[in-house]
């Protein structure tokens, strides 16, 4: 039986966590006298990276580097102590994983959050599962849609890109893993509009957990 990889996304692929990111941007503009945002609007600004999320955040006339740099100080300061307040894994994605693992495949997490916050969610909410590698965003290394996060984490897997998938909720994952040279399957729960996802006519686009598995699942040769 050949070895797969299935790489996920992790926000708004594998976990909500846009209520933790909106308080959070929210707390660090209100500590920079910044107007705030609703959720919804928030959730607008994700997919490349909290430096990303911020930048959108702020008044158009105030997006320099230096307020950019310390809206990220105040962000961080804040969310490294309530990243896990009211994220939660989406339905049936702990069970969807535990399948996969039991099956054979290898599983992996390639993230835009920065490295320390994407090591301590996947350890909170998914102890059970032995990930092959987990990378968020770390300095001097390009973010997703660059592939480079992606060629890491296979070569580490050490599998073929015809036997990994790419798993994510966003435009910027569909084309993440076109630039990787590998399959893609959308879902439809997570942050970004499902016409969005379609538009980079990915191999599949999952409506519930169990589909996942039922894509991804090696089959009997």
């Amino acid at each position: 039986m050949k070895k797969r990889l299935v790489i996920f996304d992790l926000d708004g692929t594998l976990l909500n966590t846009i209520a933790d990111l909106a308080v959070a941007t929210n707390e660090a503009l209100k500590v920079m006298g910044y107007p705030t945002h609703s959720e919804e609007v928030i959730q607008t600004f994700v997919g490349n990276g909290v430096s990303k999320l911020l930048e959108r955040s702020m008044p158009l006339d105030k997006r320099t580097e230096e307020n950019i740099a310390l809206v990220r100080r105040h962000f961080m300061a804040y969310y490294d102590q309530h990243n896990a307040d009211l994220s939660t894994p989406y339905p049936g994605i702990s069970e969807m994983l535990s399948s996969l693992q039991e099956g054979g495949v290898m599983l992996a997490v390639a993230s835009n959050k920065y490295q320390s916050a994407t090591e301590k969610l996947v350890a909170h909410y998914f102890p059970h599962i032995n990930f092959v590698c987990v990378l968020g965003q770390r300095q001097g290394i390009p973010v997703k849609p660059s592939p480079d996060i992606v060629h890491e984490i296979i070569e580490k897997a050490n599998v073929g890109k015809s036997d990994t998938l790419y798993v994510g909720d966003s435009g910027v994952d569909m084309q993440t893993a076109i630039n990787a040279g590998i399959d893609a399957v959308g879902v439809s729960w997570g942050f970004r509009p499902l016409a969005e996802l379609a538009s980079y006519n990915p191999r599949a686009i999952a409506n519930h957990a169990d589909e996942l598995a039922e894509l991804v699942l090696p089959r009997q040769d």
